[in-house]
């Protein structure tokens, strides 16, 4: 009995809605009320109904579930991931490949999918959407999507991804708009290609789209010792001249809707050597996972934390950051240190997996942590490791474990949250 579709369990929460009804791991729900099942988003599509009629196909034998109860986080079913939709595209600016051999596989799918898109917040060209795919995006208003714009030029956008044949951006956008589906916009960019009065006409033209744009974040290349391009980095001068033009837009979107609308990203700023805007300026921070509005966001909440005498730990403590946010992090631990009974010290560590000018701190390695950290570890009983350089396995971008930097270093490691609170927890006795 095989199927086209149909989507697999992982597991079930014990004692959850779902282990009640008797679902189990390995059934393959097939539909809900008829309706055929591919994946999570039709799950919470059909499953959205007061009364259900689900389908499960268990070893080959077929068993129907009857509920009056919606599907939805609390129903206790985790699905193994569907199969990924991969990009053709072949960016000049492409990370992936710009990556050493030798790192897990994952790292090495290019995705192109607009499910991940509205689910993840992954970004997508809309190079490869099908006619059915529109459809579909239409029926179930699958939106937001996050799409990677670069340029409405189609010429240059078209350099930029290495696809002669990609769509006209615009004309997709323009479906998208025609049939409210809202989208968030990326421009990746590029000196020599989107900069300048590309840039200019790139932000008035995706505006034409608004409301149904609801951010742009204009993020700068990133290149890595690996890139083999004659791709330019951005320095101080093409930062300064971007946020020129972003923030003249700024003014004229603030003024007409209350809205910026169009936002550089954090790493823009430093790399112009100019102050982060105020937190107010981002609204509801729609890009925070593209890095526009993370440090303003972090040093505002470090601002709200308050004192708790007696509650850390009064043991010497060590934690890392990238480059570009270690000034942030550490006025921040500074602050704390002289304001309470605690002892924390903060070192940046430089990319040197990646090479110097990737400052980020979710793309450090577990190797550069532990090259960093080896020669001053005597000091310290514990060192703290932001979760943003682990995936959901604890592991570094290279596979290198929590217990693997323990057993290196021969001091104790604790994962934490990578925000104010997160440290402060950490801290705590």
């Amino acid at each position: 009995m095989r199927n086209e579709y149909g989507l697999k369990i992982k597991s079930v929460t014990k004692n959850s809605y779902a282990d009640s009804l008797g679902f189990q791991p390995n059934d393959v729900l097939l539909s809900i009320n008829s309706q055929k099942i591919r994946d999570v988003i039709d799950l919470m599509f059909y499953g959205s109904e007061d009364k259900l009629s689900i389908l499960i196909n268990r070893n080959e034998k077929l068993i129907r579930i009857n509920t009056e109860r919606k599907i939805d986080s609390d129903f206790g079913i985790e699905f193994q991931p569907f199969k990924v939709m991969t990009c053709k595209n072949n960016c000049v600016f492409c990370f992936v490949k710009q990556l050493p051999k030798g790192l897990r596989r994952t790292l090495y799918i290019k995705d192109e999918d607009y499910r991940l898109s509205f689910l993840y917040g992954n970004y997508i060209t809309l190079s490869n959407l099908t006619k059915e795919d529109k459809i579909r995006i239409v029926k179930q208003k699958i939106s937001p999507l996050y799409i990677s714009v670069h340029s409405t030029n189609r010429d240059i956008r078209n350099k930029l991804l290495g696809n002669n044949n990609a769509p006209d951006i615009v004309k997709e956008l323009r479906f998208l708009a025609d049939n409210r589906i809202y989208f968030n916009a990326q421009i990746v960019l590029c000196p020599g290609f989107n900069d300048g009065e590309d840039l200019k006409q790139t932000i008035s033209t995706l505006y034409k789209f608004y409301p149904y744009l609801l951010s742009i974040a204009v993020v700068p290349v990133g290149l890595t010792i690996y890139n083999k391009t004659c791709l330019k980095p951005v320095e101080k001068k093409e930062a300064v001249e971007a946020l020129e033009i972003i923030e003249n837009f700024q003014k004229r979107f603030q003024k007409k809707h209350g809205n910026p609308i169009v936002y550089g990203s954090d790493e823009l700023y430093l790399k112009a050597e100019s102050s982060m805007p105020n937190y107010k300026l981002y609204g509801n921070f729609p890009q925070l996972e593209n890095g526009v509005g993370m440090v303003s966001m972090f040093m505002y909440k470090a601002k709200k934390i308050k004192p708790e005498k007696g509650r850390y730990t009064k043991k010497k403590i060590l934690t890392f950051t990238g480059v570009s946010f270690y000034p942030f992090l550490k006025k921040f631990i500074d602050r704390l240190n002289e304001r309470e009974e605690i002892n924390v010290d903060v070192v940046p560590v430089e990319n040197l997996f990646f090479g110097k000018s990737i400052t980020v701190t979710g793309l450090l390695t577990g190797r550069d942590v532990i090259k960093k950290v080896l020669n001053i570890k005597d000091n310290y009983e514990l060192l703290l490791i932001p979760d943003v350089v682990l995936n959901n396995d604890d592991k570094f971008l290279d596979d290198v474990t929590l217990e693997d930097v323990e057993s290196a270093l021969g001091i104790n490691v604790k994962k934490i949250e990578s925000t104010p609170d997160g440290f402060i927890e950490g801290i705590r006795h």
